[in-house]
């Protein structure tokens, strides 16, 4: 399908929605306060079934109706839900395809389209493996959680550190739409609509869609001239068909499809925006203006089929989720983030020292990724309930990394390909998996699961380069490959003792697990290596085992929540990437033991009938525990400062010297692991008025992260101190219409949240302020 025909689909969706322009509840018709004053029931699915969220022995957090809609003003994409949770962090060096998650410090940091990440996502019950799968935008969606700790027993694979989950609204038996659009800064456009057909007592279908674009804002100024307006810019449509019909009495079956398309700036690196010895963004650093010499683009195509049975067999249910996803993607960026090289006269190159120019594309020419889920799980309710079932996992991906000769040169033709890396993977998993819930008293409820889980990867990958490529600098080494496999037991116990109806205690312990990894983006291993010593580098399996409890409150007549968890855990053998150092590649290394520990807190409070507060607060500290782990630190290129060499101010302690082209080698026994801020939290609070038909509201959220690290070893520059965020939405609603202005990062912080380090001192930052207007209805 063209992308021309892409839109036309989409504005078709829309205008059948009837609407003019995020989440069901557009006109945020819920405060989330009852009529009598106190808060509503949340209802979550963490066990694989509805459960009050009070009920639940885990530490879990869903993300409200009203700041779903929040987030996504002014185009934002899942890369919001960073921070807006506890324990939670969400980054990216590929901009809107390629999100990297977080839960109490453990995710990944690595760049390879095959990267393997410890934290699970989970779309209408099927689990998305793939980095550019995990991108799907969020809208038309009943509810957001975020499950903390592992999951090894009820959910896919790979879940160690925990699960983020979304469930979109079903085809229901009502006639009923909405339709929001937004305008704002750069020409913002946020369009998002939904219609529900029933179709008979026994039929519905549901039809949703998500616009979302917006121009460039970012100047180039280079020496050659300023090209206003150049980066920043996007355009991002998704839709979603549902089809739910009730056969029989007994017999249930939901088809889905789904796709999305993306066209626009990749990540934009800045070159030189920290200073050697110092902390944060330099004065070199403004939002609106870069000065880059190579390209800059990426584009994204993904499309999901799926389908649920459920079949009702009296004592029991019989759930079978099968669905099959297809991806592509490219990604081409200036990975020097400046102009020219110091090799070149002082007016070509910068800005800053630019020791050489870099310039890569990684790209997935085809991702196949299917899944079948078969379970059983009990119905009634006695003192006993169970479930039980297989899970299966197949993908087939390929990825393609190119690296670019951006100044070009008698040998290579201005911007053209001198190396390239084609990389074939094939990952198959499966595992039978069993769960246990036994109420032993109207008080005390004992729940027990256990999965064997059983994965295997192939992988295949070839290198080559232009002949006349020098081969000091870069060596073919034609075809490498790799197998590893593994098979293992997760499981978890709970314990829920309820003091009183307004007080539960609980407790928890779990195993989890993250099969073996290969990385093997081989643009730059050592130019002397051998098929012994290849670049490709291998992480054997991870293992976890958490220990977790808590309390969940109801305060206050009803009016407040109060939930409170500590936990404490150990990751064995645990999967680690160093990123950077002498050149732009990533290492899998496994570190002996990281030991984490923390508390996460949620809360809530109608204050008055009008007012609703929410807060949330975790603390996580993480230790690399391994005496003998060391690490490249930032790249050692600078020879003009012989032989104080290295880009940056290492912290950590050094056991090999840098040298001319060689980074210094650190020890990181001790260090936090990277993108793990201690302290995260965030507030939000909705007040409404009411006025004629539909009242007054105005609705603010915030977040805040404390210091992070950008990789494993330490320095003064690349980290950052804090980050404080926040947005405003005030409008009026009734029952059918909401008319809002909004502002995202209302402060305009300006922060660093990653860093590139194989060249110069160059930073990612995070979104700038978004503001606007918006208008919806819905019926």
């Amino acid at each position: 399908m063209t992308r021309i025909s892409k839109l036309l689909a989409g504005a078709a969706g829309f205008a059948i929605a009837g609407g003019i322009g995020a989440a069901p509840a557009v006109a945020q018709d819920s405060s989330g306060i009852e009529e009598d004053g106190t808060l509503g029931t949340i209802i979550v699915t963490a066990q694989r079934r509805e459960e009050n969220i009070q009920d639940v022995p885990i530490s879990v957090t869903a993300i409200g109706e009203d700041q779903l809609v929040a987030l996504n003003s002014g185009g934002a994409d899942i890369r919001a839900l960073s921070g807006k949770v506890p324990s939670l962090l969400v980054e990216s060096s590929f901009g809107r395809t390629f999100p990297r998650f977080y839960i109490r410090g453990l995710g990944n940091t690595d760049f390879d389209f095959n990267a393997s990440q410890p934290v699970s996502l989970v779309y209408d019950d099927v689990v998305l493996e793939n980095p550019i799968l995990k991108g799907f935008p969020v809208f038309d969606m009943q509810q957001v959680e975020v499950l903390r700790g592992p999951q090894g027993t009820l959910f896919g694979r790979n879940t160690p550190a925990g699960i983020v989950k979304f469930d979109s609204v079903k085809p229901q038996d009502v006639s009923e739409g909405y339709g929001r659009i937004s305008y704002g800064r750069f020409n913002n456009i946020n369009a998002e609509a939904a219609v529900n057909v029933p179709m008979g007592d026994r039929f519905a279908v549901r039809v949703s869609g998500l616009y979302q674009r917006q121009d460039d804002w970012v100047d180039n100024v280079l020496p050659s001239g300023t090209e206003e307006d150049a980066l920043g810019g996007y355009e991002d449509l998704a839709f979603r068909l549902q089809a739910q019909g009730q056969l029989t009495d007994d017999l249930e079956v939901l088809v889905a499809g789904q796709f999305r398309s993306l066209d626009g700036t990749a990540r934009i690196f800045r070159a030189n925006n920290f200073t050697r010895g110092q902390e944060g963004l330099n004065e070199n650093f403004d939002r609106d203006r870069v000065s880059v010499d190579g390209k800059n683009d990426q584009s994204l195509d993904t499309s999901n089929l799926s389908a649920k049975v459920t079949w009702d067999l009296g004592p029991v249910s019989l759930i079978s989720v099968t669905s099959y996803w297809h991806g592509t993607s490219t990604s081409v960026g200036d990975v020097d983030g400046g102009f020219g090289a110091n090799f070149l006269p002082p007016a070509l190159y910068g800005p800053g020292d630019i020791p050489f120019t870099a310039e890569t594309r990684d790209s997935v020419p085809g991702l196949d990724q299917f899944t079948q889920e078969v379970r059983i799980a009990s119905n009634g309710d006695g003192p006993l309930s169970y479930q039980a079932g297989f899970f299966y996992f197949d993908e087939d991906l390929e990825i393609l990394s190119e690296n670019y000769s951006t100044l070009g040169d008698p040998l290579n033709a201005p911007g053209g390909v001198n190396i390239v890396v084609a990389q074939e993977q094939n990952s198959k998993s499966y595992g039978v998996f069993g769960s246990v819930t036994f109420d032993i008293t109207d008080q005390l409820s004992l729940t027990g699961g256990v999965r064997y889980n059983d994965d295997k990867r192939d992988f295949v990958v070839v290198r080559s380069q232009d002949t006349q490529f020098p081969t000091f600098l870069q060596n073919p080494l034609g075809t490498v490959t790799r197998e590893v496999s593994d098979d293992t037991v997760t499981w978890d116990a709970s314990a829920v003792y309820e003091v009183n109806p307004d007080l539960n205690l609980y407790a928890r312990v779990a195993r989890g697990y993250r099969a073996p990894s290969i990385q093997g983006r081989i643009l730059f291993p050592p130019a002397t290596a051998t098929p012994l010593e290849d670049g490709v580098t291998i992480a054997d399996s991870e293992t976890i085992t958490s220990y977790e409890g808590g309390l969940k409150s109801t305060l206050l007549g009803g009016r407040a929540r109060f939930n409170l968890a500590g936990f404490l855990y150990n990751l064995n053998d645990a999967q680690l990437t160093a990123v950077g150092g002498d050149v732009n590649a990533n290492r899998l290394v496994n570190a002996d033991n990281v030991r984490g520990y923390g508390f996460e807190m949620d809360a809530e409070l109608a204050a008055t009938d009008n007012l609703l507060l929410t807060a949330g607060l975790s603390y996580n500290n993480t230790e690399i525990q391994d005496e003998g782990l060391t690490t490249a630190a930032c790249g050692g290129t600078r020879v003009d400062t012989f032989p104080d060499v290295s880009l940056c101010t290492v912290l950590d302690p050094i056991v090999v010297p840098a040298a001319p082209f060689s980074a210094a080698v650190v020890s990181i026994d001790g260090n936090s692991l990277p993108q793990a801020p201690k302290w995260i939290a965030n507030w939000t609070a909705r007040f409404g008025v009411p006025m004629g038909a539909g009242e007054i509201y105005a609705f603010t959220d915030w977040s805040y992260r404390s210091k992070i690290n950008f990789f494993l070893y330490e320095s003064v520059e690349f980290q950052d101190d804090h980050l404080l965020e926040g947005g405003l939405r005030v409008g009026y609603q009734t029952d059918s219409f909401d008319v809002a202005a909004f502002v995202r990062n209302i402060t305009d912080d300006e922060s660093a949240v990653s860093g590139i380090d194989f060249n110069n001192l160059t930073a990612m930052v995070n979104e700038p302020r978004i503001w606007g207007v918006e208008v919806g209805y819905r019926w």
